[in-house]
């Protein structure tokens, strides 16, 4: 999930889907001054395109009426949505789903919702999902934050990943990282007590903001095997995909944050 990035950019890459506070490309200079999106509207992600190839296209036809689940403006029954009663995590943006389909396997008594706009990446999820006989993912390809406002009751989650979201790496753009306070807030309503709260990131300055944001948040309590810098030993189920892998040989840190809810 590490790519090589260039620092003067803002895109992501093909493998991690993009999560943005915002929605909006990076501002004209003349815009500046206009007042941020964040302000009118707070979403998830940034839309980008991509080819989906023929493979997951007929993961689409084959998997998709199983784990599609499609957008409404109610709430979610999720027993009868997994067929079961079990805990539930959130995933906001799964990019290809290599780290959703493993920790999904792992965790065979979790139940993962799934939120992602890019439709490769839903294609390589569900394609994932039947290669490996998964039955406890639920893909909505639709923005998170509008999954939370209206499908997700309060206190219904087990716990919430966010993996490597879009770092939004100039500092001007720094206000359209996905974890600022208004949206750890609607997470937090819906984590149950003692529900966590697991975010990962390679971009120190943005572990830093993370780590910022989660302790300003008074319903939410750091990892007690946190460093003193805030950060948490990567949990068993994270595994380290072949970006990370990557990125670890090229000196990048990578960097995992810990809550729960009190």
């Amino acid at each position: 999930m590490i790519p090589p990035r260039d620092p003067d950019s803002a895109q992501p890459d093909d493998e991690a889907a993009p999560q943005d506070a915002t929605g909006a490309s990076a501002p004209a200079p003349e815009e500046e001054a206009k007042p941020h999106p964040l302000h009118r509207r707070l979403k998830s992600f940034v839309k980008r395109g991509g080819r989906t190839t023929e493979g997951q296209a007929r993961a689409y036809e084959l998997h998709g009426p199983q784990f599609l689940l499609p957008y409404q403006a109610s709430r979610l029954d999720l027993a009868a949505t997994f067929g079961r009663e079990a805990p539930t995590v959130l995933e906001i943006g799964f990019g290809m789903g290599e780290a959703t389909a493993h920790i999904a396997g792992l965790l065979p008594e979790t139940n993962f919702l799934c939120c992602e706009v890019h439709e490769p990446g839903v294609g390589a999820l569900l394609k994932r999902i039947g290669e490996h006989g998964l039955t406890n993912i639920r893909i909505c390809a639709h923005d998170a934050v509008d999954v939370i406002d209206h499908m997700l009751a309060p206190s219904v989650l087990a716990g919430v990943h966010i993996f490597f979201p879009d770092p939004w790496h100039k500092t001007r753009h720094n206000k359209r990282r996905l974890i600022q306070g208004p949206l750890v807030r609607k997470l937090v309503e819906r984590l149950k007590t003692g529900g966590y709260l697991h975010c990962a990131t390679d971009w120190k300055p943005y572990a830093e903001q993370m780590v910022e944001v989660l302790r300003a948040e008074p319903q939410l309590q750091i990892s007690p095997d946190a460093t003193p810098d805030g950060y948490a030993p990567k949990p068993h189920y994270r595994p380290l995909t072949k970006f990370e892998n990557r990125g670890i040989k090229l000196g990048h840190g990578v960097y995992d944050v810990l809550f729960t809810k009190r």
